[in-house]
C-alpha cells in the first residue's frame, strides 16, 4: 500500500499508520493493510470524479463543481443514497485509483473553468484528501476547496484543514441518540457532530463569502435531511443552530429523502417526507430566524437519485 502514496506528504502519512481521524480510533495501521470500521486503506477509492450541478446554487454555480467521490464511509445509513459507494460490507477494491490518474482527472475539469472542487464523504481519508490538495496546488491550481462531509467529524482533524479548506458543507443529521444508533450504526452522532460544527463555525463564522458570479469562496452551509416520522429531531437540529451556533448561518433543508431498497419494508423509513412534516420544519426555522439558505419543492425526492454505475453519477 505504501508504494500508492509515495507522493504523499510525511505529515499526512503518519495519521494513517495509527488511525485515530475520525470519531471511530480504530488504531489500525492502514499503512500496513489494516483497516479498521471504514475497511479502507491508504490508497485512493474514489467511484466518481465528475462535474456535479446539483449542489446548493453557490456551490454548484452555474458550470457545476468537481466532485471526487471517496468509497466507504465512516457512517452507515441504511437509508444512503450513494450506498452503491458507502456500503462497508460491498467490495470496493475496483474503485482503486492510481494518484497520477486522480490529479490528472482533475486538472482537467480546473482547465476547463472549473474554480471549485468538493470531497465527498472525506472524514475517513482526510490524509489522501491532503495529499491531493497538496498536489494539486503544488501544480499551480488553487480551486476553492470544499469539505463535503457527514458530520461524524473529529474536532482534532478539524483543526489540521483550518486555512486549508474554503467551505464546509457538513450535515447535521440528528441530535436524537436512539436514531443515530439506529439508522448510522453511532449513538455518539449528536455530540461528536455539534463538536464539529461548533470547530466549523470557530473557523468560518456565519458568513458566506461569494465572488462576483455568486459562487462561493468561504463559509459554511448545514445540511438537514428531513425524515420521514421523525420531525421532533429536524426541529432540535434547527434550535441547536440557531440558538447555539448563529442564525445568520446558511441551511440547505432537505425533503429530497427516498427508500431505498435497503429500506423499502423498514416500517418508518418505507415512504418520503410528508408535505406537512416538512412544514413543520420549515416553519420553525422560521420563527427561529433562519432565513438564509435553501429549501426544497416537496417532489425533489424524484430528482437526487444518483447511480453509480454511470461514468456520471448524475447525469
Amino acid at each position: 500500500m505504501v508504494g500508492k502514496i509515495t507522493k504523499m506528504k510525511a505529515m499526512d502519512t503518519h495519521l494513517l499508520a495509527d488511525c485515530a481521524i475520525c470519531p471511530r480510533e480504530c488504531h489500525v495501521n492502514r499503512l500496513k493493510g489494516a483497516t479498521g470500521w471504514c475497511k479502507s486503506g491508504a490508497g485512493f477509492r474514489i467511484s466518481s470524479i465528475c462535474l456535479h450541478h446539483g449542489e446548493e446554487p453557490p456551490v454548484s454555480g452555474d458550470d457545476g463543481i468537481c466532485n471526487i467521490f471517496f468509497t466507504n464511509c465512516n457512517l452507515q445509513c441504511i437509508y444512503c443514497q450513494n450506498w452503491q459507494i458507502s456500503n462497508n460490507k460491498l467490495d470496493h477494491g475496483s474503485d482503486e485509483m492510481e494518484f497520477d490518474r486522480v490529479i490528472d482527472r482533475i486538472i482537467s475539469f480546473l482547465e476547463k473553468g472549473i474554480t471549485r472542487v468538493g470531497f465527498v464523504s472525506p472524514s475517513h481519508v482526510i490524509p489522501q484528501m491532503l495529499t491531493i490538495i497538496h498536489e494539486i496546488e503544488d501544480q499551480g491550481y488553487h480551486p476553492v476547496w470544499v469539505y463535503n462531509s457527514n458530520g461524524y467529524d473529529k474536532v482534532e482533524t478539524l483543526k489540521r484543514l483550518e486555512g486549508i479548506i474554503d467551505v464546509y458543507l457538513p450535515d447535521l443529521k440528528y441530535l436524537d441518540p436512539v436514531l443515530s444508533k439506529e439508522y448510522s450504526g453511532a449513538g455518539n452522532y449528536p455530540e461528536t457532530a455539534m463538536a464539529a460544527l461548533r470547530e466549523m463555525y470557530r473557523q468560518k463564522g456565519a458568513a458566506l463569502h461569494t465572488a462576483d458570479d455568486g459562487t462561493v469562496t468561504s463559509g459554511i452551509i448545514i445540511r438537514h435531511l428531513v425524515l420521514p416520522g421523525e420531525v421532533q429531531n429536524s426541529l432540535d437540529v434547527a434550535r441547536f443552530i440557531a440558538e447555539e451556533l448563529s442564525p445568520n448561518l446558511h441551511i440547505s433543508l432537505m425533503s429530497q429523502y427516498f427508500p431505498t431498497p435497503a429500506v423499502a419494508s423498514h416500517p418508518r423509513l418505507n415512504r418520503t417526507v410528508s408535505r406537512e412534516e416538512y412544514k413543520q420544519v420549515t416553519d420553525e426555522m422560521e420563527r427561529l430566524g433562519l432565513c438564509k439558505g435553501w429549501i426544497q419543492q416537496p417532489e425533489s425526492q424524484d430528482h437526487y437519485r444518483p447511480d453509480f454505475r454511470r461514468e456520471n453519477p448524475f447525469g
